[in-house]
């Protein structure tokens, strides 16, 4: 019997790796997506003959439940949120009501339409924020440090919540940073990688920075995304931590980056002092030991290796924008 799957958020990073892997597993993929005037596809342009889209909105909870009545699925992904921190200072309420409420609005029809469906959420290691101790793990207390970091922190809660309260099967992975060639620019690493591949080719000069002090715990978006599917193929219902277990300073991945096209950064990034956070998070790092334990997760994809890929990915793409 084939497996059905609903994922909020499919043209993301994680949802379009999320769509590979369950597609590969033989499952029939259905992703929801608002209507915009010219839809944004290009990390599933390859898949979209194999994606049955549903049209919903995770403000708008009729559609949420003709989505979930119409895939009538095994397992839900809820990727869908406003998920750039420094949007979030900008835009707290949309933050709020998209990447907190919404969560609740995408349980809420599961539990009247599916209720033996699987659910999965994507909470944040944002969450960790001020971090209280070093590594984090998934007892450490949330300490969130930006409008998305508190609502994250909601949708974490309210699906714990609804595992205690329904008896459903809610589960959260706690991801920390993951990263891939499909980031969108806005990101710190996929907007070094998109000006490094620019500036080796002559189309830029500069790169501005904010905090280069600032550490994190970097993985590839494509491990990351099996871990998700392995938390719904367990008996219970669980939260894990996802991470590498080690931490790397954003200028090890400026300098990464530079050197693998052969220049030095110090020659390039200006530091700006509007792209530092009115609350800034200075350490981020994982225990993911439970995860490897009871679910068998391992990594493929080491700190540098995502680096290159990265640059060798916008690289490719700039280039073929020049001889376009």
């Amino acid at each position: 019997m084939v497996k059905k799957a609903l994922i909020t958020g499919i043209t993301g990073q994680d949802g379009s790796y999320l769509a590979e892997l369950l597609l590969e597993k033989g499952y029939k993929v259905y992703g929801l997506r608002r209507r915009t005037s010219s839809p944004i596809l290009e990390n599933i342009e390859h898949l979209v003959n194999e994606i049955e889209f549903i049209e919903g909105d995770l403000l708008d909870q009729g559609s949420l439940l003709q989505a979930v009545k119409q895939s009538n699925p095994d397992e839900v992904y809820n990727l869908a949120a406003q998920s750039f921190v420094g949007t979030s200072w900008g835009q707290p309420v949309l933050t709020g009501q998209l990447t907190a409420i919404g969560v609740t609005n995408m349980l809420e029809a599961v539990k009247l339409m599916k209720p033996d469906a699987k659910f999965y959420q994507a909470s944040s290691s944002e969450m960790f924020g001020k971090v209280v101790e070093t590594p984090q793990k998934e007892t450490t207390p949330f300490y969130p440090r930006s409008p998305y970091g508190v609502a994250k922190v909601y949708g974490h809660w309210i699906t714990v919540n609804y595992r205690e309260s329904y008896d459903m099967f809610a589960c959260s992975g706690i991801l920390f940073n993951h990263e891939s060639p499909r980031r969108g620019v806005e990101f710190v690493t996929r907007k070094v990688t998109d000006t490094v591949a620019k500036i080796k080719l002559g189309l830029q000069s500069e790169l501005r920075m904010g905090n280069l002090d600032a550490k994190r715990d970097w993985g590839f978006a494509g491990d990351y995304v099996k871990a998700m599917w392995l938390m719904l193929q367990q008996e219970k219902a669980d939260d894990f931590i996802i991470s590498t277990g080690e931490t790397h300073t954003v200028e090890e991945l400026v300098d990464i980056a530079f050197s693998h096209v052969g220049l030095n950064w110090k020659d390039y990034v200006v530091i700006d002092p509007k792209f530092v956070r009115p609350a800034e998070v200075d350490l981020l790092l994982g225990d993911c030991s439970k995860a490897k334990q009871k679910l068998g997760w391992r990594l493929e994809v080491g700190f540098e290796q995502l680096v290159k890929m990265m640059v060798d990915s916008d690289l490719a793409r700039n280039t073929l924008r020049i001889k376009n």
